[in-house]
């Protein structure tokens, strides 16, 4: 194997001025460079990765933390983020947190220690103070899908309240009255939002708030079946459901299948997140459009700007969600 001595014996130059290349130096000629970068063609030379992180403090790797590896949510971020900071030759690390403080706080932990000149977090369960607390560290943090006031420049968020308040307006508006709702864990920031936001479309439309048309479930479309199930062993009235996101409203579609409901005429049923699967239900499911790859890359950017000195464009880190309609969602006075 070759080594940086005698890629620089080769180029004719200091062993210090080929660690300058190797690390992307500015004063460097260009001249000097492709005397280099022929010599290490020619030894087959690949650098160190260690030794060249010890001498430029950086790894080139941001660590990435999501709550699941299996989720198409999860992997629609994470590969944003990678594709943003692979275009800049940065590489990322992956873990997950599972919803829990203490496996959040280990994938933390575990990404610090290697290293990583970044972190983006998309973490559910860890306290807002302790995020406070990380984010005055050493390594610099972007946190996906969360709002802390007392540290609003390392958030990339989204409005999940207006998103659920988006969501049980649109169904109102279609005449519906009695509306069921199926959350996520409560526990979870961003499912206890999308509630509040439900709850304030209802009052605004002076709508009295029914504890027993609400449900909590997990973010799965198995607990979205059994949450609905459970809605019609309470024999409640009906007419639609808006659902915490789009696996719980798959899950829903099903079990209203299996009791004999007709979809959508003897009911309407609304999602969150626009993830891919709702194109591809029948009927196809109305959803509010949570922007997450264009957030994935919102993080790469910021990460690049202020991590890396690497000027790009757009600089967003607030969104907004927006509803998308489609046929799951039928107006009352056409059944």
């Amino acid at each position: 194997m070759s080594t940086i001595y005698q890629v620089a014996k080769l180029a004719g130059c200091a062993v210090s001025t080929v660690s300058r290349v190797l690390n992307e130096h500015p004063n460097v000629s260009a001249k000097t460079k492709e005397k280099v970068h022929n010599a290490m063609n020619q030894l087959n030379y690949r650098p160190n990765t260690i030794a060249k992180s010890l001498a430029s403090q950086r790894s080139d790797c941001v660590g990435v933390l999501v709550s699941e590896l299996h989720s198409g949510f999860f992997g629609t971020l994470t590969g944003a983020v990678e594709t943003q900071l692979r275009a800049h030759k940065k590489h990322i690390i992956v873990t997950a947190g599972h919803g829990d403080a203490t496996l959040e706080k280990d994938g933390i932990e575990f990404l610090i220690d290697r290293n990583c000149d970044a972190l983006v977090l998309h973490v559910e369960a860890v306290s807002d103070e302790y995020l406070a607390e990380l984010c005055q560290g050493k390594t610099p943090v972007v946190i996906v899908n969360r709002e802390l006031p007392t540290c609003p420049e390392h958030c990339i968020s989204l409005d999940n309240e207006q998103g659920g308040f988006t969501a049980t307006q649109a169904v109102i508006a279609r005449g519906h009255k009695n509306i069921a709702y199926i959350s996520g864990p409560m526990r979870k920031h961003d499912a206890r939002e999308r509630w509040e936001g439900h709850c304030k479309a209802l009052h605004q439309s002076g709508i009295a708030y029914d504890p027993s048309l609400v449900v909590e479930a997990k973010f799965t479309q198995d607990s979205g079946a059994e949450a609905f199930a459970l809605l019609l062993q309470r024999k409640v009235a009906f007419s639609a459901v808006v659902c915490g996101n789009d696996e719980i409203a798959c899950g829903v579609m099903s079990a209203a299948r299996d009791a004999g409901i007709s979809l959508p005429s003897e009911l309407s049923i609304v999602g969150f997140d626009n993830t891919n699967i709702a194109s591809y239900t029948y009927p196809k499911l109305a959803s509010v459009d949570y922007p997450i790859f264009e957030m994935g890359q919102a993080a790469g950017r910021k990460i690049l700007n202020e991590v890396y000195d690497i000027d790009t464009a757009e600089k967003d880190s607030a969104f907004e969600p927006t509803f998308i309609d489609r046929a799951s969602l039928q107006p009352l006075n056409e059944r």
